[in-house]
């Protein structure tokens, strides 16, 4: 394969990639998000390939979690999936506009 190829293939790779994290939750995060995050799941027995997808997706529920995690049902307890949720939604930025949504949301309900 010429370097020529190697740069259009290389190219085309990152242009997708960034175009696909540009319409996920990851888009929201920062060098020091994901330091935090990783700090955060040291406390978890997860593989890097599950951090990763929990850091890429930013899961809110635990059908999420154990979609994410592979044998969730043998490896997490109810607790530890809770858990896991805190420390993702905590530390993990979401979708500004969504979460004014569900803010909103949440004080018309309490007005009920």
């Amino acid at each position: 394969m010429s370097s020529q190829n190697e740069f259009t293939g290389a190219f085309w790779i990152s242009t997708n990639t960034l175009k696909y994290i540009s319409k996920t939750p990851c888009r929201y995060q920062s060098p020091e998000t994901v330091r935090d995050f990783l700090i955060a799941m040291k406390g978890h027995k997860l593989t890097k390939a599950e951090k990763l997808q929990l850091l890429n997706h930013r899961p809110v529920t635990a059908v999420e979690i154990q979609l994410m995690v592979e044998e969730s049902e043998e490896r997490l307890t109810e607790e530890q999936i809770e858990s896991l949720l805190q420390t993702v939604t905590s530390i993990l930025p979401g979708d500004p506009e969504e979460q004014q949504r569900d803010s909103a949301m949440a004080t018309e309900d309490k007005g009920d």
